[in-house]
């Protein structure tokens, strides 16, 4: 039994390992925005990660999306979902913690939230990838001075490192960067964030690349466990393991939601 559910443009998971028999109560709400390309279908692109952090008891909302140039207008639209889904549970006396968790493109959308993170507990942020957008779409830095364009993202990188550093008030913040991850900026990040007031933000590395926790697990989902990759599996653990850990720290439970 697949216990994904879609509302609207979040796909949700409740806590609790892959076929339980009944659900558990969540100790927490995660909310998630995916990547580049990835990001239409998380609860398929990143559905080992997202199924392992359900199986230790957080409830799962899931963004999906197609990227755009303009960062700020999905920022604001994936905080307004997420918002409307905290608010019917709240209306229904569901109120848990909430942990938002970004892969590349997705804690960029998570930064530039119009509440600054203040309506979370923490952020954790998996290969922060802010490049430009011809970096980012080689395609377009051959097109665009052909067409006599110029296209970048809204806001452009090193805005964005400003207005994290004028506007984003969440100090628990772990940044998670994989060993071989070219497209990682989480050290530029960091040095941001540790510069605000009472920062307690942490970067962390771990084995990897930037698909490493997009490992979806698809010849599990068409042939059955048998066919899995228990290394792979096993590498998605401590990953899950590790962003659980550090969530659950003393200061996780002072929810600003």
């Amino acid at each position: 039994m697949n216990r994904w559910q879609q509302q609207g443009s979040l796909w949700c998971l409740s806590p609790g390992r892959p076929n339980p028999v009944e659900a558990a109560d969540p100790i927490g709400v995660v909310e998630f925005i995916g990547g580049t390309v990835l990001a239409a279908s998380p609860q398929l692109s990143y559905r080992r990660l997202l199924e392992a952090l359900a199986a230790r008891g957080l409830a799962i909302r899931a963004w999906s999306y197609v990227p755009g140039f303009n960062h700020q207008s999905q920022a604001t639209e994936a905080w307004r979902r997420f918002r409307a889904a905290r608010e019917a549970s709240s209306a229904q006396g569901g109120v848990q913690p909430v942990l938002r968790l970004g892969h590349s493109l997705g804690c960029k959308l998570h930064l530039l939230a119009p509440d600054g993170g203040r309506g979370c507990s923490g952020l954790a942020a998996m290969s922060f990838n802010n490049f430009s957008a011809d970096r980012s779409i080689p395609l377009l830095a051959d097109l665009a001075p052909r067409l006599g364009l110029r296209t970048e993202f809204s806001p452009s990188p090193e805005e964005t490192l400003r207005l994290v550093g004028l506007h984003y008030r969440q100090p628990r913040n772990l940044l998670i960067r994989f060993g071989t991850d070219a497209l990682d900026q989480s050290r530029r990040l960091i040095g941001v964030l540790q510069q605000r007031p009472d920062d307690a933000s942490i970067l962390q590395e771990r084995p990897g690349d930037h698909l490493t926790p997009a490992s979806a697990g698809l010849r599990q989902n068409l042939l059955g466990a048998w066919a899995d990759d228990p290394a792979r599996q096993r590498q998605i653990d401590r990953l899950a393991d590790q962003i659980t850990d550090w969530w659950l720290g003393p200061a996780s439970q002072d929810s600003r939601s």
